[in-house]
Formats: C-alpha cells, structure tokens, sequence
C-alpha cells in the first residue's frame, strides 16, 4: 500500500502512513508517522497537525514515500530522522553507535550531582557509544574535566560529532576499555557497557538488532564488561572517586557481587531509575 500520494493532504498522508506502519507492526505507528513527516517538513509535530488540510508537495510526498519504506522494514526510527533527544540536548545518532535510552539519564542525573559542589573535578565515560553521556556532564558541569573512551573508532566519530555540535571541550581516547588511559584517574567514571547476553541477542526487538551488536553483547551471562571495569576502574579513581554503571535489571546483585570481590571499594549501592528498576550500581574507591 502507498502510503502517500501527490497532493494528498498531510491528514490523509499521516492516516494512510500510520496504517502502513501498523500493518508492519511497528510499536506505535501514529506517532513515527507524525515524528517522520514533522523531521521532513522541518515543523514541529503539533503545527503539522494543525496543519492537516495543507496539501504535500510532489517532493516530500516521495521524500515521505522512501522514509517510510525504511521503517516499516524496522529501521530505527532515530537512526532514520539522524536524532534522539537525551537529557534536554538533541543528539546524532546512526548506525555506528547504540541509541541513548532514557533510562540512562538516570546514569548522568547520579553523576552531575556528584560532580556539582566538587571545585575541579575530572570524569571519564566509558563506551561513549554516542557520547551523550560525556557531553551531559560536560553541558552541565562545565567546571569539569570531562573524557569519554570507546572501542569503536565509528563511535567515537558521532561522539566529536555531537561534542562539536554542543560546544563540549572533552578529550576523546580509542582503546579497549581503560587500554588508552594508562596512568590517568578520575573522581567519577560512568559506563554503560554491554550488558546483554550472547544468547538473548539474537531474540532481541528487531530495531534493537539493528543496532551495533559490540554494543550490546555482554558475553555469555552478560557481565564479561564489568567483571574488567571492577578489575581495573580503582586504579582510575581518585581516593574516595565513584564508580557508577548502568546494569541490565536483573543484574544488580551480579555486578554488585564483582564490586565487592574486587575489595577495592565502599558504600556499593544500588539505584533504581525513573521507571522504579534497579538500574545502576555505584560504589566508591576506598
């Protein structure tokens, strides 16, 4: 089915595209609809809908016709309208990288209030991924030294994209996990590693799969990152520095469990995202 037609109205347009979405059975095809025709329209939803008798140009009719092909094939939407909002800060996002989720805002909400009365402090975010969690920080603790260090020279590349694009001074080092850092520490390093398991991977939503899958893959029961990030995060930190990492939701006794074997760290802790899930364990260097 077509999903719009030469000077078809935006209603009719939003109506027949939804339909197409829903028989794709994408989640919640309304509002990609209206989320894809604002991004080609270049106008915010609301107006686009007030608009709803307006007819569409031949050129967005078939600009709209070729977005809407790709997401009903699964694409991720963020990936298709190049953005996802974090945090209050719209970000970059492609294929390269894993798309931020709001429950990460939670991760950067715990380290911008540990950083805010500290007078000069240094952060690094591990597996930048996109860099929204370095470039948060850094927007709203501009006193701080902010370092973001990924694996994935294809992330890192959408990671200075959008420092650039927030005029957010962060130092940016390509390696494997704390690899490229020999001999710096930090008081706050945040990561979001891979936490899913190997097997579950290939059950994931299919727009997840379509995400870079060494973002993902947390081995075979899913804590291979955090077993290195205890091993080796205290000789990162300053004394009395926090570790904080975002955890799959049944995963926080696990990860716990590494933190406390490492004896290298106090107050273990963890901490339940806006949804009320146990999304974060910290800790802090003895």
């Amino acid at each position: 089915m077509e999903p719009t037609k030469n000077n078809m109205t935006i209603q009719q347009a939003l109506r027949d595209a939804a339909a197409q979405l829903a028989a794709a059975q994408i989640p919640d095809p309304a509002q990609d609809a209206l989320l894809m025709l604002s991004h080609i329209l270049h106008r915010e939803p609301f107006a686009v809908r007030l608009d709803g008798l307006k007819e569409l140009s031949p050129e967005d009719s078939a600009r709209y016709r070729a977005l809407l092909l790709h997401r009903a094939q699964r694409q991720p939407l963020q990936y298709l309208l190049g953005e996802q909002w974090f945090y209050g800060l719209p970000f970059y996002v492609d294929d390269r990288v894993l798309i931020p989720r709001q429950e990460t805002e939670s991760l950067c909400e715990l380290g911008i209030g540990f950083l805010t009365p500290l007078p000069s402090p240094r952060a690094l975010d591990l597996c930048t991924g996109s860099g929204a969690i370095a470039v948060t920080l850094k927007h709203n603790c501009p006193h701080a030294q902010v370092s973001a260090a990924d694996l994935s020279p294809d992330a890192l590349a959408v990671a200075r994209r959008n420092a650039g694009a927030h005029k957010a001074e962060i130092a940016f080092y390509e390696g494997d996990l704390f690899a490229p850092l020999t001999g710096m520490t930090f008081d706050l390093i945040l990561s979001n590693p891979p936490y899913i398991e190997t097997a579950d991977c290939s059950s994931l939503q299919e727009e997840v799969r379509r995400e870079p899958i060494m973002a993902l893959d947390g081995g075979a029961d899913g804590l291979d990152f955090y077993r290195r990030i205890a091993d080796e995060a205290h000789l990162h930190l300053t004394p009395g520095g926090m570790l904080a990492m975002e955890i799959g939701c049944t995963q926080a006794d696990a990860v716990s469990a590494l933190l406390a074997e490492a004896n290298a760290y106090r107050d273990i802790a963890v901490v339940r995202d806006l949804y009320g899930m146990e999304r974060i364990v910290k800790a802090y260097k003895e």
